[in-house]
């Protein structure tokens, strides 16, 4: 649906573009980095890799499963007021029949985890055991208090809600509602077996970052459908998704009306401290959100000088991918380089000020 070839559109500065490609290179490792403004592929690059190979997204995952469920939201088929436990009966167990599909899309479930972070990272893997932990789980804070953040657990509750909405596990449903209309040939919700050649091994800096990584390199990882963090995807099939969004279509093909896509873009959470993860974050229902927050000082992922208005998600300061609709701009960074927070999340910034600064809002 785009053409791969670099262009210039008149209206951005190349020698910023490339300096934003020089940081993504420099960084070392394998990235891909694709920016689309106003339909135009403007920066198409590929270092240490090439622009099929897979990378594991981690939480820039995310935002497939909350568009799966605005979609049906627009069709009526959920509410985003419905209880979860409406849809899913055995969820509402131990307190949480007063979850709302709402306050999930939120972070605000009370459920960041179901049992432990280490414990739902382990058994990520295992799509009837993380169910069922999330059944018997008890909230931790209540149903629409501040946002802590649904690191794991929420890929299955959208996951689960979703099987139970339409019958359709969530894989089978994102391919059938996003993916082949879209064309994204190159994203995969668990990693095919024929593709493991072009898969993107992660590498961790730190001992923290070391043993994540090895995790997540495994085989058995990969294939499995997590669908919080287990996107296996090219840059330039997330440009693909976000220049849809931001133009409102691609190629015909529409992901979420103009009043669905409002409401998945709602500020939910202007900075408030998230309570598992202790940083403000904006949230939405389904991505975060750009501007400078409660703390302009620190590093964010769409960059400190990004609009209010511009959407995506990053995935544990390895890779993201964001719209600007003030730019009509869509962008995707994806890398493996696992790294200590404050050192990724810096790298993510800067890369995405270069950007920014090359590609001002349409009209100005």
């Amino acid at each position: 649906m785009l053409d791969w070839a670099e262009r210039d559109t008149g209206d951005v500065d190349r020698d910023g573009l490339e300096a934003a490609a020089r940081l993504a290179r420099e960084r070392g490792g394998a990235a891909q980095l694709c920016v689309v403004r106003d339909g135009v592929v403007v920066l198409d690059r590929a270092y240490g890799c090439e622009p099929s190979s897979l990378f594991w997204i981690f939480s820039t995952s995310k935002p497939f499963a909350a568009l799966l469920v605005h979609r049906l939201a627009e069709r009526g088929a959920v509410g985003l007021d419905d209880p979860v436990a409406k849809h899913w009966p055995g969820f509402a167990a131990n307190g949480k029949e007063a979850i709302t599909v709402r306050h999930v899309l939120q972070h605000r479930s009370g459920l960041p985890v179901a049992r432990s972070s280490l414990r739902d990272a382990l058994a990520m893997t295992d799509w009837d055991a993380s169910v069922r932990a999330i059944e018997r789980a008890r909230p931790r804070f209540p149903a629409g208090a501040g946002p802590a953040y649904q690191y794991v657990s929420y890929g299955f509750l959208l996951g689960e809600l979703l099987r139970r909405v339409t019958g359709e596990p969530i894989r089978e449903l994102l391919a059938a509602e996003i993916l082949a209309p879209l064309g994204l040939r190159d994203t995969h919700l668990g990693l095919p077996d024929a593709l493991w050649p072009r898969h993107v091994p992660v590498a961790g800096r730190g001992a923290g970052p070391a043993t994540a990584a090895a995790f997540v390199n495994r085989r058995a990882t990969r294939r499995a459908v997590i669908p919080a963090a287990g996107i296996s995807t090219t840059a330039r099939d997330l440009a693909v998704l976000y220049t849809a969004l931001v133009a409102g279509g691609l190629g015909g093909v529409r992901v979420l009306g103009a009043e669905a896509l409002a409401v998945a873009t709602t500020p939910t959470s202007d900075g408030t401290i998230d309570g598992l993860i202790g940083l403000p974050i904006r949230w939405s229902h389904g991505f975060q959100l750009g501007g400078p927050g409660l703390q302009p000082h620190r590093p964010r992922p769409m960059g400190r000088t990004s609009s209010p208005r511009a959407f995506g998600h990053n995935g544990s300061n390895v890779c993201v991918a964001w719209a600007d609709p003030t730019r009509r701009l869509a962008v995707a960074y994806l890398t493996n380089r696992l790294e200590p927070r404050h050192d990724g999340a810096a790298a993510q910034n800067a890369v995405s000020e270069a950007l920014l600064a090359a590609c001002p809002p349409i009209g100005e």
